[in-house]
């Protein structure tokens, strides 16, 4: 491709303790839109780092004066959502590509390739790898995938490319999003999936905080994003209350066959009467529960402590 792209891109990339990987990061990519578009951004967003993350993006940024590198720092660590939220929320381009690691197991012309075929309509393309994902991952997706509504199945990804169409769709959607990629699937926009070969391995292991916060993500996730929490609860709900109602007729059976003890029928029909009122209420509190859980998402929830802009 010889003539340089003329609409304005913006890369946010998370960063968080990858201080081994982040300046060969933005050198990377910073050569890659260098070469194929006329004006873009480069967005860092370091999610609380304890390392020389933040040091690392500084001294690779010293020499890329043709271009705006900002350097989003999070007040304290939020996670990859939040964290990407803000990064997202700072971007003006046409086209924001999103890297939810800055550690790159793909060649850089992946990057064009993303690019080149959300030109053929697609308002979303992600990029995943195309090797066997671990057990954790590939059972969340597929248990998520299961309770979702659409036709997209979800996996691993490792960047991916949005049009601001769906940025605007999503902004007016909600002011945060908890899980992005759901999201982006449920926008109603054309969106793709492409595979890639890894060149490497990842070195870069999670630490004990953030594989909390992926547990705590994945748990929610389910909750938020499909329907397997609302039907179990309502499924135990109705097996409880023709308990509760079987309890009842066993009561009346046994007081016209049987010799009960006074009073016991009336206790046992009393509970079954109450037991089977209290599930069919707390059928009602589910329903309410999902419609708050909507309205909580329209609130913004991230804390940003500054923004450095590191070149002009």
């Amino acid at each position: 491709m010889n003539e340089k792209q003329k609409c304005f891109l913006s890369v946010v990339a998370y960063v968080h303790n990858n201080e081994n990987c982040a300046g060969v990061f933005l050198k990377k990519i910073y050569g890659v839109l260098k070469n194929n578009f006329e004006h873009f951004e480069i967005i860092c967003v370091d999610d609380a780092s304890s390392d020389r993350s933040h040091e690392a993006i500084k001294e690779a940024a010293a020499g890329l004066t043709d271009t705006t590198v900002n350097l989003l720092h999070m007040s304290y660590y939020q996670g990859i959502e939040l964290s990407m939220n803000a990064g997202t929320d700072l971007a003006i381009g046409d086209y924001v590509l999103e890297f939810d690691t800055v550690e790159m197991d793909y060649p850089s012309s992946l990057i064009m390739d993303i690019y080149m075929e959300s030109l053929k309509g697609y308002d979303i393309v992600s990029a995943s790898p195309a090797k066997r994902q671990k057990f954790t991952s590939s059972f969340f997706y597929k248990i998520f995938n299961m309770g979702a509504a659409g036709n997209y199945k979800m996996r691993t990804e490792s960047f991916r490319i949005l049009s601001r169409r769906v940025i605007n769709r999503v902004s007016s959607m909600n002011k945060t999003i908890p899980y992005r990629k759901a999201v982006y699937a449920a926008s109603g926009l054309p969106i793709k999936n492409m595979q890639y070969e890894c060149t490497g391995e990842r070195l870069k292991g999670r630490d004990k905080l953030e594989d909390r916060y992926r547990k705590n993500l994945a748990a929610d996730s389910l909750i938020l994003f499909t329907d397997l929490g609302y039907l179990f609860s309502i499924r135990m709900t109705l097996i409880m209350m023709v308990i509760a109602l079987l309890m009842g007729v066993y009561a009346m059976v046994f007081y016209i066959c049987g010799n009960p003890i006074e009073g016991w029928t009336t206790t046992i029909l009393f509970m079954a009467f109450a037991f089977f009122g209290l599930f069919g209420i707390l059928t009602i509190i589910v329903k309410y529960l999902s419609v708050i859980v909507n309205l909580v998402f329209k609130r913004q929830q991230y804390m940003v402590d500054r923004i450095e802009k590191i070149t002009k």
